[in-house]
């Protein structure tokens, strides 16, 4: 079958969209009479651009499932119920509190509406996201058909082979991390995961669930040989959503973190602390702006940005937590920068300067706001809130790998290097170690990379940690309202996710379930909540 009608038909299994199809552009106009169109690595690296990475979307207003995974950020302790009226209107109906109700309430099914008579869609970031792996696995199967006479085409083969292994070893890292256990070296051979295929061809079968390990075994795979091709790559990155290899061995020091390779997560931190060092300066600079690509400890993105989007009015359903907010010390200026303080005020607008967000009338008060940041977020050359890679992260990886592996005073220097960026004063940590070091660390990253995507994961592999596991339960609170317009609160249930319950990992949806049949799900439990007074 000619590459491209497979990909097209590939695309139609996977029930996408007539848009996903108008991704490719042009390239499928081109070529889709042509037998034979893989002409040169050229022809692959632009269905890779159109068709493999994420799109760089900002998210929409009122449109929070214009990108994929935007679920993620409801599932930890970053984000709570925002039921404070705002010019009259509920804080709570929002487009994102009624889908969002199935994730932030952590039901048997996520899709579960609120009144529990009806489901909303479940697998839309599940159909997307293989798709995503099927372009990759026809690239991969493609490249060695292409030319490699001169030293040109060679480079352009190694940099599109070696981009479409990062991203299947991202994608299939993602998923693995959504809805299979956290790697435990001890079960992960038995503990399940998602499918798992690498093959470009269409097969008419119903797939089953292979091991967390063998998934791991997979992405380290894939990640190693993106690291050897794209070590051969002599030309510079161009665009920071295009990754290079620092993006990839930043990548295979999160992965090993998680497998509990400290040596090797350690290892590779540190091959990026060296090839690239850059920290924003927060603590100096008279400018808010962070999470912008111009950023230059940005290493990689692609995907969209959802907060703006998420916190974007008063009368959106959800805020930052209070638990989280105030877990940044007055002296730490990722509370100023990062966050907002809410008061009376006639409303949020877009600056024209920078494209940032702002109250035309902030007041004082000590309570987070709805939108995200003053200058944190950028929005005309956007970061995702999910697939970031920065330079923080691997000073992070690095303190808590040498941490584990008993290397203190490395770890230390690790962490003390980052927090010297973001910090007024009293940066410097001393005299802490064991149990208070490895708390020090891990609260860090809870600060450095809130709403990234990374809390939830990082929450589960704490749990099944050899080194100080720390497993913990968390409570959210979800209010009733007698309508969508209306400010009138009827009652608010309070729903816990215990220390050992089955859902610390998704279900799987249940479109896939219904068919793939007698694929297992996760045990995921009918959930209960308590009835709690409306102060």
């Amino acid at each position: 079958m000619n590459i491209i009608f497979k990909y097209i038909y590939i695309c139609c299994i996977c029930c996408c969209a007539t848009a996903t199809l108008i991704s490719c552009g042009d390239f499928l106009e081109e070529y889709s009479q042509d037998n034979d169109y893989v002409r040169s690595w050229k022809d692959l690296n632009e269905l890779l651009l159109g068709s493999c990475y994420m799109p760089v979307n900002e998210g929409e207003a009122f449109n929070v499932q214009s990108n994929y995974g935007t679920f993620l950020h409801y599932l930890a302790d970053e984000v709570e119920e925002n039921n404070s009226p705002y010019s009259g209107q509920a804080g709570s109906y929002d487009n994102s509190h009624s889908w969002a109700f199935g994730y932030f309430t952590w039901q048997q099914r996520v899709g579960q509406n609120e009144t529990y008579t009806d489901f909303y869609q479940e697998n839309k970031t599940w159909t997307e996201v293989y798709r995503l792996i099927n372009v990759a696995n026809n690239i991969l199967e493609s490249v060695p058909t292409v030319p490699t006479d001169t030293e040109s085409e060679k480079e352009g083969a190694l940099k599109v082979s070696g981009e479409a292994h990062f991203l299947r070893g991202f994608y299939y890292f993602w998923l693995a991390n959504l809805y299979g256990q956290p790697y435990q070296p001890s079960t992960a051979s038995t503990d399940l995961a998602v499918p798992l295929k690498t093959s470009e061809a269409v097969e008419d079968v119903k797939f089953s669930r292979a091991s967390v390990k063998t998934i791991y075994d997979q992405v380290l795979t894939d990640l190693l040989q993106a690291e050897k091709e794209l070590e051969q790559v002599r030309a510079k990155r161009t665009s920071l959503y295009r990754a290079d290899v620092v993006a990839v061995q930043l990548l295979l020091s999160r992965i090993y973190l998680y497998m509990q390779d400290w040596n090797q997560a350690a290892k590779y931190a540190a091959k990026v602390v060296k090839a690239h060092p850059q920290l924003q300066d927060i603590v100096t600079q008279t400018e808010a702006k962070f999470a912008i690509a111009a950023n230059p400890e940005n290493l990689f993105s692609m995907g969209g940005d959802d907060l703006p989007c998420l916190f974007y009015y008063g009368y959106q359903g959800f805020k930052v937590s209070d638990d989280l907010y105030n877990a940044y010390g007055s002296n730490d200026n990722r509370r100023r920068q990062w966050y907002w303080h809410k008061g009376l005020f006639t409303g949020c607008v877009k600056h024209a300067e920078g494209n940032k967000y702002f109250n035309q009338n902030p007041a004082t008060t000590n309570y987070y706001n709805d939108a995200y940041y003053e200058g944190y977020r950028g929005v005309l050359a956007p970061v995702s809130s999910l697939f970031l890679l920065r330079s923080a992260e691997a000073y992070l990886n690095l303190a808590e790998a040498e941490a584990y592996r008993g290397n203190e005073p490395e770890a230390l220097t690790a962490l003390n290097t980052l927090r010297h960026k973001r910090y007024n004063s009293g940066a410097e940590l001393s005299g802490i170690t064991g149990a208070a070091l490895i708390d020090a660390i891990r609260q860090e990253r809870r600060l450095e990379l809130a709403l990234e995507g990374h809390r939830w994961f990082d929450l589960r592999r704490y749990r099944v940690c050899a080194v100080q596991p720390e497993q913990i339960s968390l409570v959210h609170d979800y209010t009733i309202y007698e309508s969508r317009t209306s400010i009138h609160m009827l009652e608010r249930h309070r729903f816990t996710l215990a220390a050992d319950d089955p859902s610390w990992t998704l279900p799987i949806p249940q479109e896939v379930i219904n068919f793939n049949t007698g694929m297992p799900n996760n045990g995921n439990l009918w959930r209960t909540f308590e009835t709690i007074a409306i102060q």
